[in-house]
């Protein structure tokens, strides 16, 4: 953008600014409950004025094992309806929705383990898939996805990961790669650690990494949270309790300064190895390595 101001011409930056929720919530078998949940939380994301809201993994279908005992007990149809109805909710309320969901394929295939990403016009905009599956998901339950999805709002740029995902640094460096702002982790882990991994992830690739999970399990003490680019952890949710956390993503921000405008491009810069090939060197003190 250029603002003329008398004979001065200003040019400035497109502000990027967002306020996002991440949503802890149950996740049980009933679609219908769930949906009805997933609703009254969009609600009120909308009403703390976040342009966007994030579910934990499965939260519209109910997950594997925990809740479903079999893919024949989930009523696919009834299913398809919530969504329906959520889709339409995201569009009055103008409100983008990443939603954690089982999606099913053809009756021979496992569904896959996705991310719905739907839009302020209530539309699907993107569907994630999970593609790194534990052991027992890949044999049994769900069929793998084979590419990551970065979509934007507002001008920040998100990447979607799923639970065990968080196992996979290559992933989030990836995403790191493709420019994104923040990556949307949702999970139905109970793993402790994966705070830890989400905070070392956000600082290690210089974005914000929300972490969103259910309610209805032991998660000894893991809750949902957001971690910041320098790996501090900026909002949480109390653990065990239905919540809504409320973070604001402003790349622009002062405070950021170092992490996105100095550490993020300088370490994209080592990584390609440029910057130390012309440092190289050619001394007898370099090469003998058995002297000191």
């Amino acid at each position: 953008m250029v603002l003329a101001l008398g004979r001065r011409v200003i040019h400035t930056m497109r502000m990027r600014h967002i306020r996002i929720a991440i949503a802890q919530t149950p996740v049980t078998a009933d679609t219908a409950s769930n949906g009805s949940f997933i609703r009254k939380q969009m609600r009120e994301a909308a009403a703390a004025g976040a342009r966007l809201v994030q579910f934990p993994e499965c939260a519209a279908s109910g997950y594997v094992k925990s809740e479903i005992g079999n893919w024949r007990d989930v009523d696919w149809t009834a299913l398809r309806g919530e969504l329906g109805q959520t889709a339409a909710l995201a569009g009055e309320l103008r409100l983008w929705v990443v939603l954690g969901c089982a999606h099913p394929l053809a009756p021979q295939n496992h569904p896959h383990n996705s991310l719905y990403v739907i839009d302020d016009r209530g539309r699907l905009h993107e569907r994630y898939d999970k593609q790194y599956l534990s052991n027992t998901e890949i044999t049994d339950w769900f069929t793998p996805g084979f590419r990551p999805v970065v979509f934007e709002v507002d001008g920040i740029r998100f990447g979607c990961a799923l639970c065990i995902e968080i196992s996979f640094p290559e992933l989030f460096r990836q995403y790191e790669e493709a420019g994104a702002d923040a990556v949307l982790l949702s999970s139905y882990s109970n793993n402790p650690t994966d705070e830890l991994r989400a905070r070392a992830y956000a600082d290690f690739n210089k974005l914000w990494v929300t972490l969103s999970i259910p309610t209805n399990s032991d998660h000894r003490g893991l809750t949902s949270l957001a971690a910041a680019p320098d790996g501090t952890v900026i909002a949480r949710a109390h653990a065990g309790s239905p919540e809504l956390v409320m973070v604001e993503i402003d790349p622009g921000d002062e405070k950021w300064d170092i992490d996105l405008r100095r550490a993020r491009p300088w370490r994209a810069a080592a990584r390609a190895g440029q910057i130390y090939e012309t440092r190289r060197v050619v001394d007898p003190r370099s090469e003998d390595r058995r002297s000191f």
